[in-house]
Protein backbone atom coordinates (compact mmCIF):
# COMPACT_ATOMS: atom_id res chain seq x y z
CA UNK A 1 0.00 0.00 0.00
CA UNK A 2 1.45 3.35 -1.08
CA UNK A 3 2.18 5.82 1.72
CA UNK A 4 0.39 9.17 1.37
CA UNK A 5 2.90 11.99 1.74
CA UNK A 6 2.35 15.11 3.87
CA UNK A 7 -0.32 13.41 5.96
CA UNK A 8 -0.53 15.43 9.18
CA UNK A 9 -1.30 12.46 11.41
CA UNK A 10 1.60 10.41 10.04
CA UNK A 11 4.03 13.33 10.36
CA UNK A 12 2.86 13.94 13.93
CA UNK A 13 3.45 10.28 14.80
CA UNK A 14 6.91 10.45 13.22
CA UNK A 15 7.78 13.55 15.27
CA UNK A 16 6.57 11.88 18.46
CA UNK A 17 9.34 9.32 18.11
CA UNK A 18 11.82 12.18 18.50
CA UNK A 19 9.78 13.47 21.45
CA UNK A 20 10.14 10.03 23.07
CA UNK A 21 13.76 9.07 22.45
CA UNK A 22 15.47 12.41 23.09
CA UNK A 23 14.92 11.80 26.80
CA UNK A 24 17.78 9.30 26.48
CA UNK A 25 19.98 11.74 24.62
CA UNK A 26 19.48 14.43 27.24
CA UNK A 27 19.53 12.50 30.53
CA UNK A 28 21.93 9.66 29.70
CA UNK A 29 24.46 11.23 27.33
CA UNK A 30 24.22 14.97 27.97
CA UNK A 31 23.56 15.79 31.64
CA UNK A 32 22.68 13.53 34.55
CA UNK A 33 24.55 10.31 33.79
CA UNK A 34 27.86 11.98 32.73
CA UNK A 35 27.88 14.08 35.91
CA UNK A 36 26.86 11.03 37.96
CA UNK A 37 29.62 9.00 36.31
CA UNK A 38 32.32 11.54 37.21
CA UNK A 39 31.03 11.75 40.77
CA UNK A 40 30.82 8.01 41.33
CA UNK A 41 34.24 7.25 39.78
CA UNK A 42 36.18 10.14 41.32
CA UNK A 43 38.58 8.37 43.67
CA UNK A 44 41.41 10.18 45.40
CA UNK A 45 42.98 6.89 46.48
CA UNK A 46 43.55 5.81 42.87
CA UNK A 47 43.97 9.26 41.31
CA UNK A 48 40.66 8.78 39.44
CA UNK A 49 41.89 5.63 37.69
CA UNK A 50 39.24 2.91 37.28
CA UNK A 51 39.39 -0.74 36.23
CA UNK A 52 37.30 -2.23 33.44
CA UNK A 53 37.68 -5.96 32.67
CA UNK A 54 41.18 -5.84 34.13
CA UNK A 55 42.32 -2.76 32.16
CA UNK A 56 43.05 0.58 33.80
CA UNK A 57 41.64 3.88 32.51
CA UNK A 58 41.28 7.46 33.66
CA UNK A 59 37.63 7.85 34.69
CA UNK A 60 37.04 10.60 32.11
CA UNK A 61 38.37 8.41 29.31
CA UNK A 62 36.65 5.09 30.02
CA UNK A 63 33.02 6.08 29.41
CA UNK A 64 33.96 7.93 26.21
CA UNK A 65 35.90 4.87 25.02
CA UNK A 66 32.94 2.57 25.74
CA UNK A 67 30.57 4.96 23.96
CA UNK A 68 32.89 4.96 20.95
CA UNK A 69 32.86 1.16 20.85
CA UNK A 70 29.05 1.20 21.05
CA UNK A 71 28.88 3.47 18.01
CA UNK A 72 31.35 1.21 16.22
CA UNK A 73 29.02 -1.72 16.89
CA UNK A 74 26.17 0.32 15.40
CA UNK A 75 28.21 1.00 12.27
CA UNK A 76 28.84 -2.73 11.81
CA UNK A 77 25.25 -3.76 12.56
CA UNK A 78 23.25 -1.27 10.53
CA UNK A 79 24.05 -2.62 7.04
CA UNK A 80 22.83 -6.07 8.07
CA UNK A 81 19.68 -4.81 9.75
CA UNK A 82 18.64 -2.45 6.98
CA UNK A 83 19.20 -5.21 4.43
CA UNK A 84 16.77 -7.44 6.32
CA UNK A 85 14.31 -4.57 6.75
CA UNK A 86 14.43 -3.71 3.04
CA UNK A 87 13.88 -7.33 2.09
CA UNK A 88 11.03 -8.02 4.50
CA UNK A 89 9.56 -4.53 4.61
CA UNK A 90 9.42 -4.47 8.40
CA UNK A 91 11.33 -1.32 9.34
CA UNK A 92 8.74 -0.52 12.02
CA UNK A 93 9.51 -3.81 13.78
CA UNK A 94 13.18 -2.90 13.94
CA UNK A 95 12.23 0.53 15.19
CA UNK A 96 10.39 -1.21 18.03
CA UNK A 97 13.20 -3.65 18.76
CA UNK A 98 15.88 -0.99 19.14
CA UNK A 99 13.59 1.23 21.18
CA UNK A 100 12.98 -1.56 23.68
CA UNK A 101 16.69 -2.40 23.77
CA UNK A 102 17.64 1.20 24.52
CA UNK A 103 14.87 1.90 27.02
CA UNK A 104 15.38 -1.31 29.02
CA UNK A 105 19.12 -0.60 29.17
CA UNK A 106 18.39 2.82 30.67
CA UNK A 107 16.24 1.09 33.28
CA UNK A 108 19.21 -1.18 34.01
CA UNK A 109 21.32 1.86 34.93
CA UNK A 110 19.04 2.38 37.94
CA UNK A 111 21.00 -0.39 39.69
CA UNK A 112 24.33 1.43 39.22
CA UNK A 113 24.70 2.82 42.73
CA UNK A 114 27.68 4.09 44.74
CA UNK A 115 29.23 1.94 47.43
CA UNK A 116 30.13 5.01 49.47
CA UNK A 117 28.62 8.50 49.20
CA UNK A 118 31.91 10.43 49.50
CA UNK A 119 33.61 9.25 46.34
CA UNK A 120 36.86 8.59 48.25
CA UNK A 121 36.50 4.84 48.69
CA UNK A 122 36.48 1.96 46.19
CA UNK A 123 34.22 2.48 43.20
CA UNK A 124 31.50 -0.07 42.45
CA UNK A 125 31.79 -2.67 39.73
CA UNK A 126 31.74 -0.91 36.36
CA UNK A 127 31.40 -3.74 33.85
CA UNK A 128 27.63 -4.31 34.03
CA UNK A 129 26.54 -0.63 34.12
CA UNK A 130 28.84 0.23 31.22
CA UNK A 131 27.41 -2.66 29.22
CA UNK A 132 23.95 -1.18 29.86
CA UNK A 133 25.35 2.23 28.87
CA UNK A 134 26.62 0.80 25.58
CA UNK A 135 23.39 -1.09 24.86
CA UNK A 136 21.32 2.05 25.49
CA UNK A 137 23.44 3.85 22.89
CA UNK A 138 23.02 0.99 20.41
CA UNK A 139 19.25 1.03 20.94
CA UNK A 140 19.02 4.79 20.45
CA UNK A 141 21.20 4.88 17.34
CA UNK A 142 19.82 1.70 15.83
CA UNK A 143 16.27 3.01 15.94
CA UNK A 144 17.25 6.30 14.36
CA UNK A 145 18.28 4.84 11.01
CA UNK A 146 14.80 3.40 10.51
CA UNK A 147 13.20 6.57 11.86
CA UNK A 148 15.20 8.76 9.46
CA UNK A 149 14.38 6.52 6.51
CA UNK A 150 10.71 7.41 6.85
CA UNK A 151 11.35 11.10 6.01
CA UNK A 152 11.32 10.95 2.18
CA UNK A 153 8.37 8.56 2.34
CA UNK A 154 6.10 10.69 4.54
CA UNK A 155 7.05 14.19 3.32
CA UNK A 156 7.26 15.70 -0.15
CA UNK A 157 10.57 17.28 -1.17
CA UNK A 158 9.16 20.78 -0.65
CA UNK A 159 8.26 20.00 2.97
CA UNK A 160 11.20 17.85 4.03
CA UNK A 161 13.12 20.77 5.57
CA UNK A 162 10.17 21.85 7.71
CA UNK A 163 9.20 18.28 8.67
CA UNK A 164 12.80 17.44 9.60
CA UNK A 165 13.01 20.61 11.71
CA UNK A 166 9.65 19.79 13.29
CA UNK A 167 11.00 16.41 14.37
CA UNK A 168 13.97 18.02 16.09
CA UNK A 169 11.73 20.63 17.71
CA UNK A 170 9.54 17.87 19.13
CA UNK A 171 12.68 16.15 20.36
CA UNK A 172 13.96 19.26 22.12
CA UNK A 173 10.56 19.95 23.65
CA UNK A 174 10.16 16.39 24.89
CA UNK A 175 13.64 16.24 26.39
CA UNK A 176 13.02 19.65 27.98
CA UNK A 177 9.96 18.34 29.82
CA UNK A 178 11.82 15.19 30.89
CA UNK A 179 14.77 17.25 32.08
CA UNK A 180 12.57 19.54 34.18
CA UNK A 181 10.97 16.51 35.87
CA UNK A 182 14.39 15.03 36.64
CA UNK A 183 15.72 18.37 37.90
CA UNK A 184 12.81 18.72 40.33
CA UNK A 185 13.38 15.21 41.70
CA UNK A 186 17.13 15.72 42.08
CA UNK A 187 16.79 19.18 43.63
CA UNK A 188 14.03 18.23 46.09
CA UNK A 189 14.61 14.54 46.92
CA UNK A 190 13.09 14.89 50.40
CA UNK A 191 9.76 15.91 48.87
CA UNK A 192 9.67 12.58 47.05
CA UNK A 193 10.56 10.55 50.13
CA UNK A 194 14.27 10.18 49.31
CA UNK A 195 15.48 11.38 52.71
CA UNK A 196 19.24 11.45 53.18
CA UNK A 197 19.81 10.40 49.57
CA UNK A 198 23.34 9.07 50.10
CA UNK A 199 22.87 6.38 47.46
CA UNK A 200 21.81 8.81 44.72
CA UNK A 201 18.31 7.39 44.42
CA UNK A 202 17.12 10.64 42.83
CA UNK A 203 19.70 10.49 40.06
CA UNK A 204 19.12 6.78 39.48
CA UNK A 205 15.36 7.35 39.39
CA UNK A 206 15.91 9.68 36.45
CA UNK A 207 17.39 6.75 34.51
CA UNK A 208 14.25 4.76 35.26
CA UNK A 209 12.04 7.66 34.17
CA UNK A 210 13.81 7.70 30.80
CA UNK A 211 12.66 4.12 30.29
CA UNK A 212 9.05 5.01 31.08
CA UNK A 213 9.05 8.15 28.92
CA UNK A 214 10.85 6.56 25.97
CA UNK A 215 8.63 3.49 25.78
CA UNK A 216 5.42 5.29 26.70
CA UNK A 217 5.47 7.87 23.94
CA UNK A 218 6.98 5.51 21.37
CA UNK A 219 3.69 3.63 21.36
CA UNK A 220 2.28 6.45 19.20
CA UNK A 221 4.68 5.99 16.22
CA UNK A 222 4.54 2.22 16.70
CA UNK A 223 0.81 2.33 16.08
CA UNK A 224 0.57 5.04 13.42
CA UNK A 225 3.69 4.81 11.26
CA UNK A 226 3.40 2.52 8.22
CA UNK A 227 4.96 -0.90 8.55
CA UNK A 228 6.75 -0.84 5.20
CA UNK A 229 6.29 -3.05 2.19
CA UNK A 230 8.33 -6.23 1.59
CA UNK A 231 10.61 -6.28 -1.41
CA UNK A 232 11.50 -9.96 -1.95
CA UNK A 233 12.66 -9.40 -5.53
CA UNK A 234 15.18 -6.81 -4.48
CA UNK A 235 17.88 -9.14 -3.19
CA UNK A 236 19.30 -12.13 -4.96
CA UNK A 237 21.91 -12.71 -2.29
CA UNK A 238 22.04 -13.50 1.40
CA UNK A 239 20.42 -10.73 3.44
CA UNK A 240 23.15 -10.98 6.10
CA UNK A 241 25.88 -10.03 3.62
CA UNK A 242 23.46 -8.09 1.44
CA UNK A 243 23.55 -5.01 3.66
CA UNK A 244 27.22 -4.48 2.99
CA UNK A 245 26.63 -5.04 -0.71
CA UNK A 246 23.88 -2.44 -0.48
CA UNK A 247 26.34 0.04 1.03
CA UNK A 248 28.72 -0.63 -1.83
CA UNK A 249 25.86 -0.14 -4.31
CA UNK A 250 24.83 3.13 -2.66
CA UNK A 251 28.45 4.24 -2.53
CA UNK A 252 28.80 3.63 -6.27
CA UNK A 253 25.70 5.74 -6.88
CA UNK A 254 27.06 8.48 -4.63
CA UNK A 255 30.26 8.54 -6.71
CA UNK A 256 28.18 9.40 -9.78
CA UNK A 257 26.49 12.32 -7.98
CA UNK A 258 29.15 15.00 -7.47
CA UNK A 259 27.12 17.33 -5.25
CA UNK A 260 25.95 14.55 -2.97
CA UNK A 261 29.50 13.26 -2.79
CA UNK A 262 30.77 16.67 -1.69
CA UNK A 263 27.97 17.01 0.82
CA UNK A 264 28.63 13.65 2.48
CA UNK A 265 32.36 14.37 2.68
CA UNK A 266 31.70 17.66 4.44
CA UNK A 267 28.99 16.06 6.59
CA UNK A 268 31.42 13.41 7.85
CA UNK A 269 34.04 15.92 8.98
CA UNK A 270 31.80 18.45 10.67
CA UNK A 271 29.80 15.63 12.29
CA UNK A 272 32.99 14.46 13.98
CA UNK A 273 33.04 17.77 15.83
CA UNK A 274 29.31 18.32 16.35
CA UNK A 275 28.48 14.90 17.71
CA UNK A 276 31.56 14.60 19.90
CA UNK A 277 31.06 18.00 21.51
CA UNK A 278 27.45 17.16 22.29
CA UNK A 279 28.48 13.87 23.90
CA UNK A 280 31.38 15.15 26.04
CA UNK A 281 30.20 18.66 27.00
CA UNK A 282 28.68 17.57 30.32
CA UNK A 283 31.80 15.67 31.31
CA UNK A 284 33.92 18.69 30.41
CA UNK A 285 31.78 20.90 32.66
CA UNK A 286 31.92 18.44 35.56
CA UNK A 287 35.60 17.58 35.32
CA UNK A 288 37.30 20.73 34.02
CA UNK A 289 35.08 23.37 35.63
CA UNK A 290 33.89 21.47 38.69
CA UNK A 291 30.30 22.35 37.85
CA UNK A 292 27.69 20.80 40.11
CA UNK A 293 24.93 18.68 38.63
CA UNK A 294 22.04 21.05 39.28
CA UNK A 295 23.82 23.98 37.61
CA UNK A 296 24.66 21.82 34.61
CA UNK A 297 21.06 20.64 34.24
CA UNK A 298 19.77 24.22 34.49
CA UNK A 299 22.16 25.32 31.73
CA UNK A 300 21.14 22.43 29.50
CA UNK A 301 17.49 23.37 30.01
CA UNK A 302 18.24 26.81 28.63
CA UNK A 303 20.13 25.17 25.75
CA UNK A 304 17.08 23.07 24.95
CA UNK A 305 14.82 26.11 24.74
CA UNK A 306 17.33 27.88 22.50
CA UNK A 307 17.63 24.69 20.45
CA UNK A 308 13.92 24.74 19.62
CA UNK A 309 14.21 28.32 18.41
CA UNK A 310 17.43 27.52 16.53
CA UNK A 311 15.90 24.60 14.63
CA UNK A 312 12.92 26.76 13.65
CA UNK A 313 15.10 29.66 12.49
CA UNK A 314 17.34 27.28 10.53
CA UNK A 315 14.31 25.99 8.66
CA UNK A 316 13.39 29.58 7.74
CA UNK A 317 16.96 30.37 6.65
CA UNK A 318 17.15 27.27 4.48
CA UNK A 319 13.98 28.37 2.72
CA UNK A 320 15.33 31.87 2.11
CA UNK A 321 19.01 31.19 1.41
CA UNK A 322 19.11 27.51 0.50
CA UNK A 323 20.38 24.53 2.45
CA UNK A 324 24.05 24.74 1.54
CA UNK A 325 24.49 28.44 2.32
CA UNK A 326 22.74 27.89 5.62
CA UNK A 327 25.06 24.97 6.40
CA UNK A 328 28.11 27.09 5.57
CA UNK A 329 26.94 29.61 8.16
CA UNK A 330 26.21 26.97 10.79
CA UNK A 331 29.50 25.11 10.36
CA UNK A 332 31.37 28.45 10.50
CA UNK A 333 29.79 29.13 13.89
CA UNK A 334 30.66 25.62 15.08
CA UNK A 335 34.29 26.12 13.99
CA UNK A 336 34.67 29.29 16.06
CA UNK A 337 32.75 27.77 18.95
CA UNK A 338 34.96 24.67 19.16
CA UNK A 339 38.07 26.85 19.20
CA UNK A 340 36.64 28.88 22.08
CA UNK A 341 36.21 25.78 24.25
CA UNK A 342 39.97 25.70 24.80
CA UNK A 343 39.78 29.04 26.62
CA UNK A 344 36.70 28.46 28.79
CA UNK A 345 37.60 28.81 32.46
CA UNK A 346 34.37 29.31 34.41
CA UNK A 347 30.62 28.66 34.50
CA UNK A 348 29.48 31.98 32.89
CA UNK A 349 31.77 31.37 29.91
CA UNK A 350 30.47 27.82 29.60
CA UNK A 351 26.91 29.13 29.73
CA UNK A 352 27.53 31.53 26.83
CA UNK A 353 29.13 28.76 24.77
CA UNK A 354 26.28 26.39 25.63
CA UNK A 355 23.65 28.88 24.46
CA UNK A 356 25.44 29.23 21.13
CA UNK A 357 25.61 25.43 20.90
CA UNK A 358 21.85 25.30 21.46
CA UNK A 359 21.24 27.80 18.68
CA UNK A 360 23.16 25.78 16.08
CA UNK A 361 22.88 22.23 17.40
CA UNK A 362 19.41 21.26 16.24
CA UNK A 363 19.69 23.37 13.13
CA UNK A 364 22.76 21.65 11.73
CA UNK A 365 21.34 18.19 12.43
CA UNK A 366 17.93 18.97 11.01
CA UNK A 367 19.11 20.61 7.81
CA UNK A 368 21.79 17.95 7.26
CA UNK A 369 19.15 15.24 7.32
CA UNK A 370 16.77 17.08 5.00
CA UNK A 371 19.59 18.09 2.61
CA UNK A 372 20.63 14.47 2.25
CA UNK A 373 16.99 13.50 1.69
CA UNK A 374 16.69 16.07 -1.10
CA UNK A 375 19.80 14.77 -2.82
CA UNK A 376 18.43 11.22 -3.04
CA UNK A 377 17.16 9.89 -6.38
CA UNK A 378 13.38 10.44 -6.61
CA UNK A 379 10.88 7.68 -5.80
CA UNK A 380 13.40 5.16 -4.53
CA UNK A 381 11.71 2.21 -2.77
CA UNK A 382 14.66 1.31 -0.51
CA UNK A 383 15.11 4.49 1.52
CA UNK A 384 16.38 2.41 4.45
CA UNK A 385 19.50 1.47 2.45
CA UNK A 386 20.25 5.09 1.54
CA UNK A 387 19.65 6.28 5.08
CA UNK A 388 21.73 3.39 6.35
CA UNK A 389 24.58 4.86 4.31
CA UNK A 390 23.83 8.28 5.83
CA UNK A 391 23.74 6.87 9.35
CA UNK A 392 26.88 4.80 8.83
CA UNK A 393 28.61 8.00 7.72
CA UNK A 394 27.37 9.87 10.78
CA UNK A 395 28.06 7.07 13.26
CA UNK A 396 31.52 6.50 11.78
CA UNK A 397 32.24 10.17 12.38
CA UNK A 398 31.18 9.75 16.01
CA UNK A 399 33.51 6.76 16.42
CA UNK A 400 36.38 8.79 15.00
CA UNK A 401 35.50 11.79 17.15
CA UNK A 402 35.10 9.92 20.45
CA UNK A 403 38.20 7.78 20.00
CA UNK A 404 40.22 10.80 18.89
CA UNK A 405 38.97 12.81 21.88
CA UNK A 406 39.65 9.98 24.36
CA UNK A 407 43.04 9.28 22.78
CA UNK A 408 44.23 12.90 22.95
CA UNK A 409 42.98 13.26 26.53
CA UNK A 410 44.71 10.04 27.56
CA UNK A 411 47.92 11.19 25.86
CA UNK A 412 48.02 14.79 27.12
CA UNK A 413 45.87 14.49 30.23
CA UNK A 414 43.89 17.56 29.12
CA UNK A 415 40.34 17.61 27.77
CA UNK A 416 41.02 21.07 26.36
CA UNK A 417 43.68 19.70 24.03
CA UNK A 418 41.20 17.07 22.87
CA UNK A 419 38.59 19.75 22.16
CA UNK A 420 41.13 21.77 20.19
CA UNK A 421 41.88 18.72 18.03
CA UNK A 422 38.20 18.50 17.08
CA UNK A 423 38.36 21.97 15.57
CA UNK A 424 40.55 20.62 12.76
CA UNK A 425 37.62 18.45 11.64
CA UNK A 426 35.34 21.48 11.59
CA UNK A 427 37.81 23.38 9.42
CA UNK A 428 37.95 20.57 6.86
CA UNK A 429 34.16 20.23 6.89
CA UNK A 430 33.72 23.95 6.35
CA UNK A 431 36.14 24.00 3.41
CA UNK A 432 34.30 21.11 1.77
CA UNK A 433 30.92 22.76 2.33
CA UNK A 434 32.15 26.00 0.76
CA UNK A 435 33.36 24.00 -2.24
CA UNK A 436 29.88 22.46 -2.48
CA UNK A 437 28.34 25.92 -2.45
CA UNK A 438 30.47 27.01 -5.40
CA UNK A 439 29.77 23.75 -7.22
CA UNK A 440 26.04 24.39 -6.90
CA UNK A 441 26.45 27.90 -8.32
CA UNK A 442 28.06 26.45 -11.43
CA UNK A 443 24.92 24.43 -12.05
CA UNK A 444 22.42 27.22 -11.50
CA UNK A 445 21.75 27.54 -15.22
CA UNK A 446 20.70 23.91 -15.60
CA UNK A 447 17.02 23.25 -16.44
CA UNK A 448 14.69 23.07 -13.45
CA UNK A 449 14.38 19.51 -12.16
CA UNK A 450 14.30 17.60 -8.90
CA UNK A 451 17.62 18.11 -7.20
CA UNK A 452 18.62 14.43 -7.29
CA UNK A 453 18.05 14.37 -11.07
CA UNK A 454 20.09 17.53 -11.63
CA UNK A 455 23.13 16.23 -9.79
CA UNK A 456 23.16 12.73 -11.21
CA UNK A 457 25.77 12.18 -13.88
Amino acid sequence: MEIVKDNKKTIWAWCMFDWANQSYNMVITSTIFPAYWIWITTNKQTNNVVTFFGFHFANGVLDIFVLGLAYLAVVLMLPILTSIADYRGNKRRYLQFFTWLGALSCAGLFFFKPLVPTGNGPVPSLEIPLIFYALACIGYCGGFVFYNSYLPQIASEAKQDSVSAKGFIYGYAGSLVMQVVCLIIITYPDFFGMHGDKYAIAERTSFLLVFVWWIGFSIIPFRLLPKGEPNPGKHNYNVITGGFKELVRVFKKVKTMPLLRRFLSSFFFYSVGVQTIMLVAAQFAAKELGMDQNTLIAIILVVQVVGVIGAWLTSICSTKYGNVKTLVGLVSIWTVLCLSVYFIQNTPQFFVAAVVVGAVMGGVQSISRSTYSKYLPPNIPDTASFFSFYDVTEKSSIVVGLLCFAGVEAWTGEMRDAALTLDLFFVVGLILMISLMFAEKKRKNLPTAPLAEVIAV
